[in-house]
């Protein structure tokens, strides 16, 4: 997938993972339209979970009248068995997912710098529990599945390791923001709408030269065009909801949750940008554990 988007119900059953504590969230988080908490982390969830996807345009020919499946029929493979570690060994696509995604937690100052955050709030991330290799359909690249706090990733549509750290950003931010407030992936299309704002902005999505790659450039204010066009495309690949209201539900939180820059504290508009955020994330935090 190439948007945020929620997963569905019916997902892998997994341990919990750490539990660190619960405090009142505080920071700029109180400016966006989702409300505050912290330490949610509970790697559990009943049915009718969401799932916010990264990924593409919607399938074609959806009807509203159809039960909305909150973008599960995305990622088959979160209803199925898990294999065993030894058929999943002998697959090349999950061999490569599994180094790329490797790579881009150790070196990518995007994803280092959320999951600090991420453990700072509460919400410890482990490799080998918040994250899945897996084979999804051909229009998304990944998806944060809030039944189960984990972050799927396409092993079949992520060829490139700069596809895997935008991807692998876009939804720690999702994870993030599933930790720090009470976000209803369920029913409420404004927190969706929000977290895909935020999504959009703060990973990368809408770098200068991924959108001149894309064949889209123009002048005036189209990094906030880019956001909020990705936004509405993620709502539209994982809701069955018509264009008109994913556009109405971005439009009205457009302003609050693109200011939102936690835990960043800027548009990181490149690597070198975000190398500084984190920098400057960490000495906060040194800062903060000395008062």
């Amino acid at each position: 997938m190439h948007r945020a988007g929620t997963l569905p119900a019916g997902a892998r059953p997994a341990a919990a993972p750490q539990r660190e504590g619960e405090e009142e969230e505080q920071g700029s988080a109180a400016h966006a339209p989702l409300p505050c908490r912290r330490g949610r982390w509970p790697g559990r969830g009943g049915r009718g979970a969401a799932m916010a996807a990264e990924g593409g345009a919607p399938p074609p020919g959806r009807g509203e009248e159809e039960e909305d499946d909150l973008g599960y029929r995305l990622f088959p493979d979160r209803k199925k068995k898990p294999q065993s570690f030894l058929v999943r060994s002998l697959f090349t696509f999950h061999n490569r997912c599994q180094l790329m995604l490797r790579m881009s937690l150790e070196t990518n100052p995007y994803a280092q710098l959320l999951l600090a955050a991420m453990k700072q709030s509460g919400c410890t991330v482990f490799n080998d529990r918040h994250f899945s290799c897996e084979n999804c359909d051909g229009c998304v690249s990944g998806g944060f599945d809030s039944a189960t706090s984990q972050i799927v990733l396409c092993q079949n549509n992520i060829r490139q390791q700069s596809h895997m750290n935008r991807v692998v950003a876009h939804e720690l931010i999702h994870a993030f923001d599933h930790c720090r407030a009470h976000v209803d992936w369920f029913k409420n299309v404004k927190h969706l709408a929000c977290s895909e704002i935020r999504a959009a902005n703060l990973s990368g999505d809408c770098t200068l030269m991924n959108e001149i790659a894309r064949f889209k450039f123009g002048l005036k204010a189209h990094h906030q065009t880019c956001v909020r066009d990705r936004a509405i495309r993620s709502i539209l690949a994982v809701r069955k909801v018509s264009r008109e209201t994913a556009e109405k539900a971005v439009d009205e939180v457009f302003d609050a949750c693109f200011n939102d820059l936690e835990p960043f504290g800027r548009i990181p508009h490149s690597k070198a940008d975000a190398r500084r955020a984190y920098k400057d994330f960490l000495n906060r935090d040194r800062y903060n554990a000395n008062l």
